[in-house]
């Protein structure tokens, strides 16, 4: 099993719709707006690394208004 981090950086007042439709994919167990760098965080937990990048670099970065991520596997 991998567990990621996967912080989301969005246009501005697009967090509140974007975090919504983030926590609606199936390998995100939550998502959290933040205060930061980032706008939001998101945990995901996949069977593969390659379903982790899948939903970081094509479902969340797909996003209309999403500006950037960045992915932190967990090592623990």
């Amino acid at each position: 099993m991998v567990h990621a981090f996967i912080m989301v950086e969005t246009a501005a007042g697009r967090s509140e719709d974007i975090v919504e439709s983030v926590r609606a994919l199936d390998a995100v167990s939550e998502a959290h707006i933040v205060a930061g760098e980032f706008d939001i965080i998101a945990e995901a937990d996949a069977e593969e690394v390659y379903d982790v990048l899948h939903a970081s670099s094509t479902d969340i970065s797909g996003m209309e208004g999403v500006a950037k991520t960045k992915t932190y596997m967990a090592l623990d």
